[in-house]
């Protein structure tokens, strides 16, 4: 059996990577792409947008004898950005070698949808007697922006499951549970000047080092906050500063400054404290010292996107059905965020299981092995069995 869907897998992923559906780009014609593949084999669509109808999740399904109880197969679409002249071969273009297959979203996570779309005739094939659903999402990576809309969406549609199995790399091995992840940009604005004369400006960016300065305060109380109990690792909460950008030259004073940074709470808690701890810093004691001189100084944060942890529960019936499934009993948790803590605050039982590795996830010349693609697709053809038996 995998020996005749693995190619038809190859070329559904090759198609996929074609589309480049990066974070906050338009991902409609890759929707399209799926929801005729589905609708094909006799899936029932529909879609959610968002506000301005460049982007859409798909939700499809396959309808078994009971409607209402199925397993949902979800995954994002989006993916990093690729920067073309860094990479060995057009990131774009799928490159299959050492049975390997390169290219920007092969493991995160195009080889996953793949590997359902190629799946999804089998579903069709046979009268299944739970319902087998298609979940497709965007803008995972930059906050998980479409999964809450088709959540909502399924709530006013009243329909129940029994599992859903979030489908990003991991190597084959189902993680319970899972960090929160919440990201931010705080913009700067100050007086621009002369700087021989340092006194009639304000400077962003030395504001905005002041701002970084007491975040990394906070990272290092963060460090003290850890449980002995904790099954992450790190075994804390984590802060990270990502990126600076300000200013025109030495000789001219900043009056414009961003900070991208990002938490990865264990819990709820510690993410309250370091937004608690780091608005009271800016609106207390930097904001009243940058408006001295200038009214229209100003320090806004924006969020991104504040990602809820995935807990781990004690019996999950979608951890114990990819166990079963699989044969791995493993059962780990991770750091890096995915939409698994909406599902389950949605009150879906959910575990995260997929091809590839995290450790190929946005980097240079990402790819995806024919090994964990096959892993994959006997997953899904297990699953399959179970529907119908």
């Amino acid at each position: 059996m995998i020996d005749k869907i693995f190619p038809e897998t190859l070329k559904i992923l090759s198609d996929l990577i074609k589309f480049q559906t990066t974070s906050g780009d338009s991902n409609l014609k890759l929707i399209e792409y799926c929801e005729k593949k589905l609708n094909k084999v006799g899936a029932k669509s529909f879609k959610t947008f968002n506000n301005s109808g460049s982007q859409a999740n798909l939700f499809s399904t396959i309808e078994g004898e009971n409607s209402n109880q199925g397993i949902i197969l979800s995954g994002h679409t989006d993916v990093v950005p690729a920067l073309s002249d860094e990479w060995a071969s057009d990131p774009y273009i799928a490159k299959e070698k050492d049975n390997k297959v390169y290219g920007r979203g092969t493991c995160d996570m195009k080889g996953f949808i793949a590997c359902t779309l190629a799946v999804a005739p089998l579903f069709a094939s046979k009268k299944l007697k739970k319902s087998i659903h298609f979940s497709y999402t965007f803008d995972e990576e930059t906050g998980c922006l479409g999964a809450p809309l088709v959540l909502a969406d399924l709530k006013k549609r009243n329909i129940e499951f029994l599992g859903c199995i979030i489908g990003e790399p991991t190597n084959m091995k189902p993680i319970t549970a899972h960090k929160g992840y919440n990201e931010y940009i705080t913009y700067f604005t100050g007086l621009s000047g002369h700087a021989s004369n340092p006194e009639s400006g304000i400077s962003a960016i030395e504001y905005a080092i002041r701002y970084s300065n007491k975040l990394l305060e906070l990272r290092e109380e963060l460090k003290k906050r850890k449980s002995s109990k904790s099954i992450f690792s790190p075994s804390y909460s984590t802060l990270q500063i990502g990126k600076i950008s300000g200013g025109l030259g030495a000789n001219v004073i900043a009056d414009q400054c961003s900070i991208e940074w990002e938490v990865r709470p264990i819990n709820n808690e510690d993410g309250n404290f370091v937004t608690e701890k780091i608005d009271a810093f800016a609106s207390n004691i930097l904001l009243p010292e940058m408006q001295k001189n200038n009214q229209k100084a100003n320090i806004k944060k924006k969020i991104i996107g504040e990602v809820v942890g995935f807990d781990k529960k004690e019996n999950s019936d979608a951890v114990n059905l990819v166990c079963n499934l699989t044969g791995d009993n493993s059962r780990s948790s991770m750091s890096f965020g995915t939409e698994a803590g909406l599902f389950q605050n949605s009150g879906i039982s959910t575990v995260i299981c997929g091809p590839g590795s995290i450790e190929q996830a946005h980097t240079v010349d990402e790819f995806i092995t024919y090994d964990q693609l096959k892993k994959c697709l006997r997953m899904l053809i297990s699953l399959k069995e179970k529907m119908i038996n």
